[in-house]
């Protein structure tokens, strides 16, 4: 059957023959889609760029010209920061590390070959046994020993070749030397108290000068053989400007810049008796050696002790001193000031045995060279505990009853050992009451730090300045937290 529609000639109908269904009984009108309408003038169609259209454009003028520009801004901020960063080195302050003498690296050792008695072995000289510690001292760090006692107490003592014969002789000495300086210490031959220059002479020129011209081929003998040094005391005769430019002559002729030969200086007093030329603090005398304790007839008390510390600490130094402990101190102290010859700037001078410091108690770390060792590899290693600026910390006892410390008699010491950005502060008890450290007592420090070392060797790790508390006849050493610095 024929389908007939009726209505706009244009819709639905076409011209021609009908279509028909898939059987043929039936006509479909069919839709003819226009064209498609135009996009808008304002929008354009994005399509991505070929290869051949992509190398095209990348040799453009347009492309070229930005490249150079970000080249051009690369290394100009490249120039900047490289800039920057040579004006923070230049400009932040900094340490140098200094060139030390042998007498100002080394830790020097006391010994008096007196003390090497033997009953097993009477036919052995003690100067022998003094070279069989020759491994021992260098285990312990010593890198020069002074042997006192050498020439005895003789009347005329002008002729320093002749040594005390129950020591040994001198071929035995020279031998000493020899072996010394191969195991790489040196020997310092101490003439202090000896009255090298006759009383008699005194008035007698030409005797003075024959005693001087004898101690010089003396001395000249001796420094051919290897002596590194010669020790003298204040109080003696031979401690003047005179004499010792004469020996300071004597000594350049054997020195070299690998093997500097010295003169030591002990200082008895309170000051250093002030010699008729300026250069005795420069060039005459290498070394002063001060006593930290004072010389007594009683064992001095804790109170006592620690007084006289804190005066010799608040008092000005030599630019390179060097320290002794000087008088007795109580057992319990010993370890206290072992840390403190240690920590202190210059060189320590450590008397035979005084190494040798058992703690109390029951410790496997304990041991009588433990704390020895422990300080002297500090001091090897920190810059800041050998060479480094000492800053006395006082603590202020007349604010109130404890703004630093708990009331006692016995006060704490304390100080501070700077090089650079390091930082190390050293405390010190004393007394027989333990203390617990006041916040306000330096607030300029950093609250953090670790422990270094103490007279116990039970402290270890960080802590915090704040939560101490100091047991009694203690002294710790803490390496600070830079970071936390206040100010």
């Amino acid at each position: 059957m024929t389908l007939k529609v009726e209505g706009d000639p244009a819709y639905g109908s076409v011209s021609g023959a009908p279509f028909t269904d898939v059987e043929g009984s039936e006509s479909v009108p069919l839709l003819t889609p226009g064209p498609p309408p135009p996009p808008p003038a304002h929008r354009r169609v994005w399509k991505p760029l070929s290869r051949e259209e992509l190398e095209r454009c990348a040799g453009g003028t347009q492309w070229r010209r930005f490249r150079r520009r970000l080249v051009l801004c690369f290394w100009i901020c490249w120039m900047l920061l490289l800039g920057a960063a040579v004006l923070i080195v230049i400009k932040s302050p900094r340490a140098t590390t200094r060139v030390l003498h042998w007498w100002q690296r080394d830790l020097i050792y006391r010994l008096q070959p007196m003390l090497f008695l033997d009953a097993e072995r009477q036919q052995d000289s003690r100067i022998n046994r003094v070279c069989e510690r020759l491994p021992y001292l260098k285990s312990v760090g010593a890198g020069a020993v002074i042997l006192e006692g050498l020439f005895g107490n003789r009347s005329s003592s002008t002729n320093l070749t002749e040594i005390d014969q129950t020591l040994g002789t001198l071929p035995q000495v020279t031998q000493l030397i020899t072996e010394s300086r191969k195991a790489g210490v040196r020997v310092i031959l101490d003439l202090c108290e000896l009255d090298l220059f006759e009383q008699k002479s005194n008035n007698d020129t030409a005797v003075w000068s024959g005693a001087s011209e004898s101690i010089q081929y003396s001395l000249r003998y001796w420094l051919y053989h290897g002596v590194s040094g010669f020790g003298i005391c204040d109080t003696d005769a031979a401690f003047s400007a005179k004499t010792l430019m004469e020996w300071k002559v004597l000594m350049q002729e054997f020195s070299s810049q690998d093997d500097e030969r010295i003169l030591m200086v002990r200082q008895t007093g309170n000051t250093l008796p002030v010699l008729n030329v300026s250069s005795i603090t420069g060039s005459l005398v290498e070394l002063v050696t001060k006593s930290l304790i004072p010389q007594s007839h009683h064992l001095l008390t804790a109170a006592e002790v620690a007084e006289a510390i804190e005066v010799s600490l608040q008092s000005p130094q030599r630019d390179w001193p060097s320290w002794t402990v000087g008088g007795g101190v109580p057992m319990e102290l010993n370890r206290a000031i072992l840390l403190l010859i240690m920590t202190l700037p210059g060189t320590p001078i450590i008397k035979y045995g005084e190494e040798l410091s058992p703690a109390q108690g029951v410790n496997r770390l304990n041991q009588p060279l433990a704390l020895f060792h422990s300080l002297s590899q500090s001091r090897a290693r920190e810059e800041a505990l050998h060479f480094g600026r000492f800053t006395f910390l006082s603590f202020n006892t007349s604010l109130s009853p404890s703004p630093g410390l708990n009331a006692t008699d016995t006060p704490l010491l304390a100080y501070l050992r700077s090089w650079g950005c390091v930082h190390f502060l050293v405390l010190f008890n004393l007394g027989p009451e333990p203390h617990t450290m006041d916040p306000d007592w330096a607030p300029s420090l950093p609250e953090g730090g670790v422990f270094v070392s103490s007279t116990g060797l039970d402290r270890f790790g960080p802590v915090s300045l704040n939560t101490i508390r100091m047991q009694p006849h203690e002294a710790i050493v803490i390496k600070l937290f830079e970071s936390d610095r206040s100010s």
